[in-house]
């Protein structure tokens, strides 16, 4: 009979890195620091926010005022519900605006990590003698946690960036825009395909 307890196969593992990267120092410092750097972007959008909500309010209750009378005219409330979604539209995207910088500093931070976090997976992968690193989402079940490699790559994680910069440098961009760029820059620089397609200046 087999016994109760199977050992863990050697050389095998499993590791949630989104866990791992949330757990990090780098990742919860940025957390702790951001309300106090960005306090400005934050108070503003909240004042903004309220404003906003204030001024839609009433026209909500007019609305919905209007909508219960006994012969309501379709045509008053499809323009007041077109008013409606037009401020609630360009007030998120104010909003949006507004909180720009915050999304860019948890876009530079989150860079950050990925950067050294390959390098922490290989470094827990050798120290550990892991010869093949699995997702939880590729496992069914599991049933011993020395299976487990968060703990081994997220002490590696730590040692090689304890804190992230919060605050990224004048004109940066997150990775995928600054790729998409030079994709296209690359593509433009490029002779014109031989597919028939005129060049761009045409």
């Amino acid at each position: 009979a087999a016994p109760a307890s199977t050992p863990a196969i050697a050389g095998i593992a499993v590791a949630n890195l989104d866990a791992v990267i949330g757990n990090s120092n780098a990742f919860k410092v940025a957390q702790q620091q951001r309300p106090v750097t960005y306090k400005a972007q934050f108070d503003q959008a909240e004042a903004r926010r309220k404003a906003i909500s204030a001024q839609l309010q009433p026209m909500i209750e007019k609305f919905n005022r209007d909508r219960q009378v006994a012969t309501p005219n379709q045509a008053a409330l499809a323009q007041q519900a077109q008013t409606i979604q037009g401020l609630q539209e360009s007030g998120q995207a104010e909003l949006q605006n507004l909180l720009q910088p915050v999304g860019l500093s948890e876009a530079y931070v989150q860079e950050q990590i990925n950067d050294k976090l390959d390098q922490a997976v290989k470094a827990a992968m050798v120290k550990q003698k892991v010869s093949l690193l699995l997702s939880p989402q590729a496992i069914v079940a599991l049933n011993n946690n020395a299976y487990n490699l968060n703990q081994a790559i997220l002490n590696e994680l730590n040692v090689l960036l304890p804190s992230a910069q919060l605050v990224p440098p004048q004109g940066w961009e997150p990775r995928e825009v600054r790729e998409a760029k030079a994709a296209q820059a690359a593509q433009g620089g490029q002779p014109a395909p031989t597919t028939g397609t005129q060049p761009q200046g045409r």
